[in-house]
């Protein structure tokens, strides 16, 4: 992925996995694994933290301390809600 220097990454990054989820590709109770995201981004781990701190926020994963975090059951209607406010 090449980034925008204009943007944080972790925001960028965070934008790839919500139209994953969004599109299907991350179904509910999928893996957000922090190791993968550092190595298909090319991040560092603080960078990632950011990305599943932002995403916890927002209700789209969620994380069990131990086992990872996953994509949240009604990840794709908040996004879909998201969507929908914002062409108001």
């Amino acid at each position: 992925m090449e980034f925008d220097p204009t943007l944080p990454k972790w925001k960028q990054i965070a934008d790839v996995i919500r139209e994953r989820i969004a599109d299907g590709a991350y179904p509910p109770r999928h893996l957000i694994s922090e190791e993968r995201m550092e190595q298909e981004f090319g991040v560092a781990r603080v960078t990632v933290r950011k990305v599943t701190a932002r995403l916890r926020e927002e209700g789209l994963i969620v994380t069990t301390p131990g086992m990872g975090s996953f994509v949240a059951k009604n990840a794709a209607e908040i996004l879909k809600a998201a969507g929908d406010d914002s062409r108001d």
